[in-house]
């Protein structure tokens, strides 16, 4: 029950309450109900529907309940973008110096900052930008579609329209240039009057639309339908003189057809000619194309698993096929290594090459001489062993290889001595200006020397002599002295107490005369009787 507020009540009359509840839920008496006369569904538990303390509730009500607390200053419109408002003639106080705008500074303006800004020239003054502020709510905050407008989508769909229009037309123009191709060959072929040659280029459209229409095994994709979206591939419908798989053969006991999938595994005509027949059953696919591939990839899976080779296709099918890849290439080399061996020890009967003349007689009437090392001396060309390396090859435009030219143990190039060995070649440019910069660095190097050798040259600074006494011919200023005799009392007072001395401690060893002269007049002589009276 909904109750207003707490109140006491006595042990009868919460008997009685507890009574009507269970009528109400019983629906042996009327529902309760609130302030704007809506019933209250009596099974609503009591620490739901009594309201808190605090509200001080005179009636039974379930408002608490709901949001009662509305912002009316929460919108949901969105900045009206690109709008302008005013635009002046002239240039107005405190508007951007810039582009005159009265809306933002000359550090926040958007537009290029010109050579002499509108302050001073009061030429093309920019209108007012419409500047606007909302109070959002919670789920116009997180709106990432709030102020999108759908009509800009119209330009996307236009787009996609017109690049379909110019593929059809591109197309239908490949199509007759086509058909214009196959009859200029026969009006070549068939020469006749000008008359059958102007009827010859004359090309009908509808050629185009029945060559179109003979496609019918091509697989189109539906786009645009009534309910919107995708429907998938479809396949363009066959030829209406086809016999369907299944009048083929109406014998009962012959292949058998599956209406819901439309299949006819077995060949409905068995006994037919192979060459007269179009369809042999749906069997033929899964021995022929990658069907049997995969039927021999799943048959090397189980047996590598079966030898111990840790291969699953249905967990690892990746896995499953580069292993398979793996052992067909391994299994083609061994095979080729295994007829190289038979063909070596037996040689080939097949092949065309015949056997050298010398081998055929054995003899000759080459005469070739050896020395006592087994060296040619003389009757065969000495060969010159070639190096496995790429040789006389220039690159970057040089013109001699990397190591033709060595300088402080680097190799280089020699065409323009650089030891950067895929630099550009510089030519004769770079040789005269590297050592230009080399000479520059030797008279740098030298400049440097010399300075460092000449002894640095300072200032003595002529301060006062401390611990002697005082000369005769010493002035001291009055004001300096003055100023000496506060730094030393108050430096004295620091001695004292420890407590005001400062964290931060600035030294200066410049000692002049005044200071000097301070610090002699506040000294302590341990000697004097008067000692103990000196502040």
């Amino acid at each position: 029950m909904a109750t207003a507020s707490v109140t006491f009540k006595s042990r009868e009359d919460h008997r009685k309450q507890l009574e009507l509840e269970e009528a109400r839920k019983a629906g042996l008496a009327p529902a309760e109900v609130d302030e704007d006369g809506n019933e209250i569904n009596p099974h609503i538990p009591q620490y739901m529907s009594s309201a808190p303390w605090y509200l001080n509730a005179e009636k039974p009500s379930l408002k608490h309940q709901r949001k009662w607390k509305s912002d009316p200053n929460y919108t949901k419109a969105w900045y009206d973008r690109g709008t302008k408002l005013f635009q002046a003639n002239k240039y107005r106080k405190g508007a951007c110096e810039n582009c005159g705008a009265m809306t933002h500074d000359k550090r926040s303006c958007m537009e290029r900052p010109r050579s002499v800004g509108a302050k001073w020239t009061n030429v093309n003054i920019a209108p007012d930008e419409k500047v606007e502020s909302f109070e959002l709510d919670y789920d116009g905050k997180r709106d990432r579609w709030n102020g999108y407008d759908p009509s800009t989508y119209t330009r996307v769909i236009a787009d996609y329209e017109a690049r379909e229009e110019a593929r059809k037309k591109y197309l239908k123009e490949q199509q007759l240039k086509k058909l214009e191709e196959k009859d200029s060959e026969k009006d070549v072929e068939n020469a006749g009057s000008e008359d059958d040659e102007e009827d010859g280029l004359r090309i009908d459209e509808a050629k185009v639309d029945e060559s179109a229409q003979m496609d019918f095994a091509k697989v189109e994709k539906r786009v645009r339908t009534t309910g919107g979206g995708s429907t998938g591939t479809v396949r363009n419908l066959r030829i209406r003189e086809d016999t369907a798989k299944y009048l083929l053969n109406l014998d009962v006991n012959s292949a058998y057809y599956d209406p819901k999938t439309r299949s006819m595994r077995e060949d409905p005509l068995p006994d037919a000619d192979p060459n007269d027949k179009f369809y042999v059953g749906d069997n033929q696919n899964r021995l022929s194309g990658q069907a049997l591939e995969f039927k021999q990839l799943n048959i090397h899976a189980w047996e590598a698993f079966d030898k111990g080779q840790d291969i699953h296709m249905q967990a690892a099918p990746s896995q499953a096929e580069l292993l398979y890849k793996s052992f067909k290439i391994k299994k083609e080399m061994l095979k080729s290594e295994h007829k190289d061996k038979i063909m070596e020890k037996y040689g080939n009967a097949a092949s065309e090459d015949t056997m050298p003349r010398e081998l055929l007689l054995g003899q000759s009437e080459r005469e070739i001489e050896y020395d006592r090392t087994g060296r040619i001396i003389k009757g065969q060309d000495v060969s010159l062993p070639k190096s496995k390396y790429e040789e006389d090859i220039f690159i970057n435009n040089h013109t001699t290889v990397w190591g033709s030219w060595w300088k402080d143990h680097q190799w280089g190039y020699k065409c323009c001595k650089q030891t950067i060995k895929n630099s550009y070649c510089t030519g004769l440019a770079g040789i005269e200006a590297a050592e230009a910069s080399a000479d520059l660095m030797k008279a740098n190097m030298a400049r440097k020397e010399a300075a460092e050798d000449e002894p640095v040259q300072h200032e003595e600074k002529r301060l006062a002599t401390w611990g002697t006494d005082v000369p005769q011919d010493l002035v001291l200023d009055k004001k300096l002295l003055e100023e000496s005799l506060k730094k030393e009392n108050a430096r004295r007072k620091e001695e004292k107490d420890e407590r005001k001395r400062k964290y931060n401690v600035k030294w200066n060893d410049e000692v002049t005369a005044e200071d000097m002269e301070a610090y002699r007049m506040k000294r302590i002589h341990h000697d004097d009787p008067m000692r103990d009276f000196l502040s």
